[in-house]
C-alpha cells in the first residue's frame, strides 16, 4: 500500500493534540499507529485513512471536521488563555 499524500492540505490535529495534553508518541499509541504517523498526519504530509482519522477525532474529543476542515482553530494549552 502507498503512501496517501496531502500535500497543501491543513489540519488541526497538532492544535487538538496539544488542547487534550497529549504527546504524539501518547496519541499514536492510543490510535494504534507509529508517532512518525501522528508527525506526518500533523504536517500535512500524510492524509489518513478513514479509520485513522475516526480514531484521531474520537481520542482528541472531536470530530473529523474540526481536525480536517482546512480552517485552523486557535492554539491553546490546558490552563492557558482561550
Amino acid at each position: 500500500m502507498g503512501r496517501t499524500s496531502a500535500q497543501g492540505r491543513t489540519n488541526d490535529v497538532r492544535v487538538h493534540r496539544t488542547k487534550a495534553g497529549l504527546t504524539q508518541a501518547e496519541l499514536a499509541a492510543s490510535c494504534g499507529v507509529a508517532r512518525q504517523t501522528v508527525v506526518a498526519v500533523e504536517a500535512g504530509d500524510y492524509a489518513p485513512s478513514v479509520y485513522l482519522a475516526l480514531d484521531l477525532a474520537r481520542h482528541l474529543a472531536t470530530t473529523v471536521e474540526d481536525l480536517f476542515d482546512g480552517q485552523h482553530a486557535p492554539l491553546t494549552t490546558p490552563g492557558g488563555p482561550s
